[in-house]
């Protein structure tokens, strides 16, 4: 029996790629930014509706840069309700990671909870568009404004997610993508920074080249951070089949939300009526009136060879390195802690195939 993972790139024909690798080959040129990455940066920019884009070899390292290029210190506020790589690039940056608890709605960083965990040393914000759902990005924004701080969103999950009709990467100081090979748009490995102006993304070129400026001066401790000419390659091919991957997804999520409406004890969390969303997961909450718990019904699901996730169980503040720190207390992140013991992401990809999305249902549904 083959196995149901909660989510699997979208692999286009082989045959497709290999002009790509002959052009790699005949140029040269692997990485460095080569003809592909600057390519596929002018084709990213494009479809995503921004201006300026840098291209990282991953995610983590376009975080850990993001934060570097704005000379974030002390102290910032953020979600426990990600991927431990939002918190990993603050402390790379010997920045002090503070939590705040979540919306209980839309599992963001509920903005109403900002203000009473700024201190002297917060320099910035660093909210999480969850599952590409958009942010309260205006009232995040009056918060920093008011107390002069910089904003950063991961927005691992947002690829092409528009908000009012706009990017949502447009909102604050800078934006993160990721492009890992689980990602609705993928480079196997890959990331990007969306930058305001051009002068910011320089200085963001610079830092992922080790610092250097030119052949000879180097100005700042930079990283290698550059995606090679492969990486770049296969993002120009994924962005040729993006909307019909989008399109897939919105399928199998209307399906999800008609088939499992009736499974009482079983929350489908809303989407966004202000955005548009790229469907890059589907959370379900396990409520106390299901028969089994949000565990239990993990384990059934693999023991049929179907592997969902408990995104994001444990919370970052649960970790050994961050569950000292004193916004890590559950008490103080009621919210956050109750999702995480409910959530389940469930499988959605291009090549889910209506019959394993059925027998999914099923079982969930046969409690």
């Amino acid at each position: 029996m083959k196995n149901i993972y909660v989510t699997q790139p979208f692999l286009p024909p082989l045959r497709e790629f290999v002009p790509y690798l002959e052009q790699i080959w005949e140029n040269k040129w692997l990485t460095n930014s080569g003809p592909f990455h600057q390519e596929l940066e002018k084709e990213l920019a494009d479809f995503l509706g921004v201006e300026h884009l840098a291209l990282f070899a991953n995610g983590t390292l376009a975080l850990v840069t993001a934060l570097q290029s704005l000379q974030i210190t002390g102290e910032v506020i953020t979600t426990p309700f990600s991927f431990v790589a939002t918190a990993h690039s603050l402390l790379w940056n010997g920045i002090r990671p503070v939590f705040v608890d979540i919306d209980p709605i839309t599992f963001n960083l509920d903005p109403d909870k900002i203000e009473a965990a700024i201190t002297p040393h917060t320099t910035a914000i660093l909210p999480v568009h969850v599952y590409g759902n958009p942010c309260n990005v205006e009232q995040i924004q009056v918060i920093a404004n008011r107390h002069g701080l910089k904003v950063i969103y991961d927005a691992a999950h947002a690829f092409g997610v528009k908000y009012k009709g706009e990017s949502i990467l447009k909102h604050g100081d800078l934006s993160i993508l990721s492009f890992h090979a689980t990602k609705v748009f993928n480079t196997f490995e890959g990331g990007a920074i969306i930058c305001p102006d051009a002068k910011t993304k320089k200085r963001i070129v610079d830092l992922k080249n080790f610092g250097f400026v030119d052949e000879v001066t180097v100005v700042a401790p930079g990283i290698n951070g550059k995606m090679n000419e492969v990486q770049a390659a296969f993002g120009l091919l994924q962005l040729k089949h993006i909307d019909k991957v989008i399109d897939r997804r919105r399928q199998i999520d209307a399906q999800y939300r008609k088939q499992l409406i009736s499974v009482t004890g079983i929350t489908c969390p809303p989407l966004s009526i202000e955005a548009t969303s790229n469907y890059s997961y589907f959370p379900v909450l396990v409520e106390k009136e299901y028969p089994l718990s949000r565990d239990a019904l993990y384990e059934k699901l693999r023991q049929c060879n179907i592997y969902a996730r408990r995104y994001f169980y444990p919370l970052i503040s649960e970790f050994p390195m961050y569950s000292g720190l004193a916004s890590s207390l559950s008490s103080g992140l009621p919210e956050a802690h109750s999702i995480s013991l409910k959530v389940l992401c469930l499988p959605i990809y291009p090549g889910l195939s209506c019959s394993d999305q059925m027998k999914i249902v099923k079982i969930i549904s046969e409690e």
